[in-house]
């Protein structure tokens, strides 16, 4: 299935479209060109919501049993062909091969999940005879499709991530309008390939490439019912301001806290968060960037960190043995450095790593850091862990609830009462119990408060949000 070279061209009305323009993309780790991108113009984005509008209807038309069909025959191709996608994946993204085999995984979860749920959109009674104006009247509200779904997906676990908005908006009986990540559009377009390939109705998947004009051009577009973003804050705002009244579904950014109290497995505790912080490079919304650690247990547990981290192996995307790749690109490695560096000139000390190579960053460990740094109060999104001490709950909870974002946060504790606690207090979409910030699966219901978004992502949390209750009334 893989080439040497794997070109990405638009899906429109059911065809393949190139487009003179294209968009280069280049392997971070090694340097060479592994694909291109079709991109598309303004007509082009015209035509593929045109598409969405007629295939929208024929999905709608479509029984449940079907798209439940389709849409696990994806899951078994995907499935099938792990192994190969996995790889394009590590080149075009620097991802380390593992963690790419792992999310095509959980690609083939999120469309079985999606398959599922296809056959499980229901409504309910409301029951009208509380009042003396509805006794003897019956209501029930119903679900329906949006009609058309707009997708804009990051490049940090693009497979999985498009899974999250192709497969519930399928199975909710929608189109779909997709604007894949110009770093990373060559997995997707794989699996692009295989949802053609089923049997889908012309126009229920289109795909546009693009940069800012394009995403611009899609979200406040008229033809759109609904939009689901994953990516920054920054784009994040934009969208929801460039949207009008449509529905949107925002999944943004985080700064992976992560509590370890004084009752906790400190050993258990630092080994998870020592992974959880440099898997992916650190380039996940969830990724633990802050761990607080009460100080009586602080010095234990940064000594067993440090061993861990020291463990990892940084290299070659493509070795099976690699536990960290590079980040999406060199600009972004030298972002991070930047950080890093600051900090240090702050008064943090760097325990281990805080070395750039190319557009690989060596996993860093940082303590003496102040909240106000870069490093702490905004997103990494690279291999880097501050650890802060604390000595009363209260001030973990006041540093949580400070942040701008309130994404996943993990606390490690032997204690009920403390958990419990925390649960209360703290202001964030998720809370883990021992275990990291970083822990998700698939069919949860995912998603953040403040400026780490709106809305749940989940293949029946999803569908929830791509249907539209309808109140049906009868007057019997």
């Amino acid at each position: 299935m893989t080439k040497d070279h794997k070109d990405a061209p638009m899906l429109i009305a059911g065809a393949w479209r190139s487009s003179k323009n294209q968009h280069p993309i280049v392997d971070p780790y090694r340097g060479d060109t592994v694909g291109a991108s079709a991109q598309a113009t303004l007509s082009d984005l015209e035509d593929a919501i045109a598409a969405a509008r007629k295939g929208a209807d024929a999905m709608a038309a479509m029984p449940g049993h079907e798209r439940q069909n389709r849409l696990q025959k994806v899951a078994g191709r995907l499935a099938a062909e792990k192994s190969e996608i996995a790889k394009l994946l590590s080149r075009e993204s620097g991802k380390a091969v593992r963690d790419s085999q792992g999310e095509i995984d959980r690609a083939v979860d999120t469309f079985s999940l999606s398959a599922g749920e296809a056959i499980r959109i229901e409504g309910r009674h409301v029951p009208l005879d509380g009042s003396a104006m509805g006794a003897g009247r019956y209501a029930f509200l119903l679900r329906f499709p949006v009609g058309v779904v707009a997708a804009i997906t990051p490049f940090n676990a693009p497979v999985n991530l498009t899974a999250h908005k192709v497969a519930p908006a399928l199975a909710a009986g929608n189109a779909i309008v997709l604007k894949p990540p110009p770093q990373t559009p060559l997995a997707i377009q794989r699996m692009i390939e295989i949802v053609q390939e089923v049997g889908f109705p012309e126009g229920a998947l289109n795909v546009v490439h693009g940069g800012a004009e394009i995403g611009k051009a899609l979200v406040a577009h008229p033809g759109v019912d609904f939009i689901t973003f994953t990516g920054s804050t920054q784009a994040g705002t934009a969208i929801k301001a460039g949207s009008g009244l449509k529905r949107v579904a925002l999944e943004l950014g985080g700064n992976g806290v992560t509590i370890v109290h004084s009752d906790a497995d400190i050993t258990a505790a630092a080994t998870a968060c020592a992974r959880n912080s440099m898997r992916l490079a650190g380039q996940s919304c969830i990724s633990v960037q802050t761990v607080l650690v009460e100080r009586s247990r602080f010095d234990a547990f940064v000594a067993i960190l440090l061993d861990k981290v020291k463990e990892l192996k940084l290299g070659d995307p493509l070795d099976p043995a690699t536990d960290v790749g590079t980040l999406i690109d060199e600009a972004a490695a030298k972002r991070v450095e930047s950080w890093v560096d600051d900090a240090r000139k702050n008064g943090a000390k760097v325990l281990t790593g805080g070395v750039r190579h190319g557009a690989a960053h060596e996993p860093t460990v940082l303590v003496d850091v102040k909240p106000q740094m870069e490093v702490v109060c905004n997103e990494v999104f690279g291999p880097v862990v501050s650890i802060l001490p604390y000595d009363d709950l209260s001030e973990v909870v006041d540093f949580t609830n400070r942040s701008r974002f309130g994404l996943q946060c993990g606390i490690f504790t032997a204690s009920n009462q403390t958990t419990f606690d925390l649960v209360r207090k703290l202001k964030t979409g998720g809370i883990i119990v021992n275990g990291t910030s970083t822990w998700r699966t698939d069919q949860l219901a995912y998603g953040g408060v403040r400026d780490s978004g709106m809305g749940r992502e989940g293949p029946r949390y999803a569908i929830e949000d791509m249907t539209d209750q309808r109140l049906v009334v009868f007057n019997l």
